[in-house]
C-alpha cells in the first residue's frame, strides 16, 4: 500500500523524487520512527542505517513472507535474504542439532528462530530488530499481533465482506509496471485468485491473464483437469508442464541449494518447476494461494477445534447437529472420527509416544518436542490454534519455500490472502461460515460461486502442487540408501545398523528426511558439532 501511504505524506509535506516504495519506507521510517511499520500492508525485509542514532532498524513482515536472516561473530552483526550470504562469515558450518532432530522425528520446521545451522537465526514475523552500532548488541520485539476483535456473525455481511477485502489485496498485489501472472493448482484456493485477478488484470492491461500448472505423472495426484477447467471458464492464458522423475533426480542437488535448509516432501520440486517456467514465460510477478487454508479452515484437522468451539457457544445438541449436517458432504465426519482425530490432536504426549516408536532408529533426545504440547494445547481453542498455525507450524514453512523457489528463478510472488486485513477479516467470521454441513472454506466458495465452475467450487477433494513422490521415491531406492549410508550426521544422531533395517519398510515421508538431511548435509558441507 505505498501509493496509500506516500498520499499521506504528501499531505505532510514530504517530497518524492522516484516513484518507488524504498523511498516511502525511508520517508514513513523518518515520520513515525519504528512505528512505521504499522501503517505497511504487503511483505518486507529491510534495514535502515540512522545515522543519527547510530543503529540499524530492522524489520520482517507480519506473517514471515520475506526472509531475514542474521548472524553475530565477534563485533561483526550480518545479515541478508539468504543462508548461503551468511555461511562466509562463519569459522565452520555446523548443523544445529536440535533443529535436525526436530525435523528427522517430527517433520515440524520453522517453529522457532533458529535454523539447521548453527548460530544462523532468522528475524521472527512480525519483529523489529535495533541494533547498536555502539554497543554491538540488538533487542528485537514482536510489533503485531492478530485481532480478533471484530467478529462477524452474519452469512451475507461476512459474505460481502469478505468478497470486498479479498478484492483489494488482489488489487493491491496487481500493482506493477512488469508482466503478472498466478500460479494454478486447480484447488479452491489458487482457482479464487485466478479467477479474481484475470478479471482485473485483463480489463487493466486488455491481456489475457498468464497462469501456471504443474501436473502430476501419477492419477491420484493429478489436478490438472481441474486447472485446465478454470483456465477455460475463466479466460486463462495456461502453461501446464509435467515434471519426470528424471528431472526430480538431476534436480535434487539445485533444490536443496535452493532451499538452502531440508524440506518436507518432493512436492517443493514442483512449486520449484512452476517458477522456474514463469520466469520463461516473462512473468516476473506470480500471485499464489498460499494462507486460503490456515485462514478459511481448508483442513480436515480444524474439524474437531471447530466442534469443540460450536460445543462451548451452543452446547452439545447444536454441535451433534452439526456434525451430522456435516456428514452429508463430508462422509468421514462421524463421531466416532471426531472423537478420535480430537484425541489424537490434544494429547501430546501420545504424538511424542508415536513418533518415538516409529523412528527407533533415533538416539534419546528427551524432552526435545515441547513445542508439541503447545500444538496440542491450541486445538482446545479454534482461535488458538489458527493463530499457532500462522505464526509456527504450517504457513512458516510454506511462506519458506515459496520464497526461495520464486526468488531462485528472480520472480516475485505476492499472496492476498495473507494482505492483513484480509486474514483478519477471514479469522473474524464467525466458525459457522467457515465449516457448514461438511464444506471447508464455506465462506469462500460462497464469494466465488458465480466466478468458478460449480465442479470448482464445490469439489471436496483436496490436493495442492502434489509431487508424485511414491513413485519418485520408489524409483531411486538404491541413490537414496546410498546417500543416507554415507552421511556423517546420521550416522551420529541415528543408531546406524536399526536406522539400515528398517529403511527398506519406513514410510516414504520419514525416508525422504533422511534423505533429505544426507543431500544437505553435502551439498552445503556441513558438519555435526
Amino acid at each position: 500500500n505505498y501509493l496509500e501511504i506516500k498520499e499521506t505524506l504528501l499531505k505532510e509535506g514530504y517530497t518524492f523524487s522516484s516513484d518507488t516504495d524504498t523511498e516511502v519506507i525511508l520517508a514513513a521510517y523518518d515520520k513515525w520512527g519504528e512505528r512505521c511499520v504499522e501503517h505497511f500492508n504487503g511483505m518486507w525485509a529491510f534495514a535502515i542505517y540512522d545515522k543519527a542514532k547510530e543503529i540499524l532498524f530492522c524489520s520482517r513482515d507480519r506473517f514471515g513472507i520475506k526472509p531475514f536472516y542474521y548472524t553475530q561473530v565477534g563485533d561483526r552483526f550480518v545479515f541478508g535474504s539468504e543462508i548461503k550470504q551468511l555461511l562466509p562469515f562463519q569459522e565452520s558450518i555446523v548443523c544445529n542439532r536440535s533443529i535436525a532432530v526436530d525435523y528427522i522425528v517430527t517433520g515440524i520446521q520453522e517453529h522457532n528462530n533458529e535454523t539447521f545451522f548453527e548460530n544462523i537465526y532468522k528475524l521472527e514475523a512480525a519483529h523489529n530488530l535495533i541494533y547498536d552500532l555502539n554497543s554491538h548488541t540488538y533487542r528485537h520485539y514482536n510489533y503485531y499481533t492478530i485481532s480478533f476483535d471484530h467478529p462477524v456473525t452474519c452469512l451475507q455481511t461476512a459474505i460481502e465482506e469478505y468478497k470486498e477485502e479479498f478484492r483489494r489485496a488482489i488489487s493491491y498485489r496487481l500493482r506493477s509496471d512488469v508482466k503478472v501472472g498466478t500460479c494454478l493448482s486447480g484447488g479452491l484456493d489458487s482457482s479464487s485468485v485466478a479467477a479474481v485477478a484475470s478479471k482485473l488484470y485483463t480489463k487493466n492491461s486488455g491481456k489475457s491473464f498468464t497462469a501456471i500448472h504443474a501436473k502430476s505423472t501419477e492419477k491420484e495426484t493429478d489436478e490438472s483437469s481441474y486447472a485446465a477447467m478454470v483456465a477455460q471458464y475463466c479466460g486463462l492464458d495456461l502453461h501446464m508442464i509435467e515434471p519426470s522423475a528424471e528431472a526430480f533426480r538431476t534436480h535434487i542437488d539445485e533444490v536443496v541449494y535452493t532451499q538452502e535448509e531440508p524440506f518436507g516432501s518432493p512436492s517443493i520440486f514442483m512449486q520449484y518447476f512452476v517458477m522456474k517456467k514463469a520466469r520463461e514465460e516473462g512473468c516476473v510477478v506470480m500471485l499464489d494461494g498460499q494462507g486460503g487454508d490456515e485462514t478459511l479452515l481448508g483442513y480436515e484437522k480444524y474439524y474437531p477445534s471447530a466442534y469443540v468451539d460450536i460445543f462451548r457457544r451452543f452446547g452439545f445438541f447444536r454441535a451433534l447437529q452439526e456434525i451430522r449436517n456435516s456428514h452429508k458432504n463430508n462422509t468421514k465426519m462421524t463421531l466416532l472420527w471426531i472423537a478420535k482425530y480430537t484425541i489424537g490432536s490434544l494429547f501430546a504426549t501420545l504424538r511424542k509416544l508415536e513418533y518415538k516408536r516409529r523412528t527407533r532408529f533415533m538416539r534419546p533426545y528427551r524432552n526435545r518436542f515441547g513445542f508439541l504440547d503447545d500444538l496440542a494445547s491450541a486445538y482446545l481453542r479454534i482461535n488458538a490454534l489458527q493463530n499457532y498455525e500462522i505464526k509456527y507450524t504450517n504457513l512458516p514453512i510454506l511462506l519458506r519455500y515459496e520464497d526461495k523457489n520464486s526468488m531462485r528463478h528472480s520472480v516475485e510472488t505476492r499472496l492476498p490472502f495473507l494482505d492483513y486485513r484480509t486474514l483478519e477479516k477471514a479469522l473474524n467470521i464467525d466458525i459457522l461460515h467457515k465449516i457448514k454441513e461438511g464444506w471447508t472454506k464455506y465462506i469462500l466458495r460462497r464469494v466465488i460461486e458465480n466466478l468458478l465452475p460449480e465442479e470448482v467450487v464445490w469439489r471436496k477433494n483436496k490436493l495442492g502442487f502434489n509431487a508424485p513422490e511414491r513413485s519418485w521415491i520408489g524409483r531411486f531406492q538404491t541413490e537414496i540408501r546410498e546417500e543416507i549410508v554415507h552421511s556423517k550426521i546420521l550416522e551420529e544422531l541415528t543408531y546406524k545398523g536399526l536406522l539400515l533395517k528398517q529403511l527398506d519398510s519406513m514410510e516414504d515421508r520419514l525416508k525422504w528426511r533422511l534423505y533429505n538431511i544426507a543431500v544437505w548435509e553435502r551439498v552445503y558441507h556441513v558438519k555435526l558439532g
